[in-house]
């Protein structure tokens, strides 16, 4: 998969991508990450990427002839997304979604913002990793990367992980885990996951993941059409564990 990204602060997403698995993915060449830096667009001494807005107003915006420029010279791969609070929302099937296809681009914004016209004209659609604002997209696009890369076979080395772990193909987050020492400071771990009934630890995982998401989540279990008879059971056969 071919991601490239376009910031003011290129070292600032590089950087992060350049450790654990996303660092592995690009050395092994499942990922080829591409960042562009609109001011070596510019045609001033002194790189200008910004102005005053027309019209007044505090801060300043993103001018787009970097930015078009930028785009024009590097063809990066569609769809190009800004990263902005009123894009549609990222989670975690957006980032299956992307995760499907061979390469996108995002767009960080800077400053209060950028020229419309960049999201009239150039860009594909809008992405928001939440109801927050930042200084600037970098830190909402090296979320999306890890996000979406963590999906492509053989980045994980563990196929299974994605499925399992929370927001995967159940619908629920993902149960409570332990691992050695079986004691510590007097806080065990539960006896069933000790017990080696692999059929009675699956069913207690289901039942804790079903636990956690109603007392954490519940939103996501109306999204999946509630509770059935068969989880049901499995709520009374196995009490949840305690959370904070």
């Amino acid at each position: 998969m071919r991601i490239d990204v376009l910031s003011l602060f290129p070292d600032m997403v590089d950087g992060f991508c350049s450790h654990s698995l996303l660092g592995r993915a690009r050395e092994t060449g499942l990922v080829d990450l591409r960042c562009h830096d609109p001011r070596d667009y510019t045609h001033d001494v002194h790189r200008t990427v910004d102005d005053a807005p027309f019209g007044g107003g505090a801060g300043m915006l993103m001018r787009p002839e970097p930015i078009i420029e930028c785009i024009e010279a590097v063809a990066p791969p569609r769809p190009l997304f800004l990263l902005s609070p009123g894009g549609r929302r990222f989670d975690q099937a957006t980032a299956a979604e992307l995760a499907a296809l061979d390469g996108f681009s995002l767009l960080c914004g800077r400053y209060e913002g950028i020229d419309h016209r960049v999201r009239e004209h150039v860009v594909d659609g809008e992405l928001s990793i939440g109801d927050v604002v930042l200084a600037g997209g970098e830190v909402a696009a090296c979320l999306i990367i890890e996000a979406v890369t963590r999906l492509i076979p053989g980045v994980m080395g563990n196929d299974e992980g994605p499925v399992t772990e929370s927001f995967g193909v159940s619908g629920l987050l993902e149960e409570p885990q332990y691992t050695r020492p079986a004691t510590y400071r007097g806080w065990d771990v539960p006896e069933i996951l000790r017990s080696g009934d692999h059929a009675r630890v699956a069913r207690w995982r289901k039942a804790q993941a079903l636990h956690r998401t109603m007392a954490m989540r519940p939103d996501l279990i109306e999204a999946r059409g509630g509770i059935d008879d068969a989880e049901q059971r499995l709520l009374e056969e196995f009490p949840p564990v305690p959370y904070p």
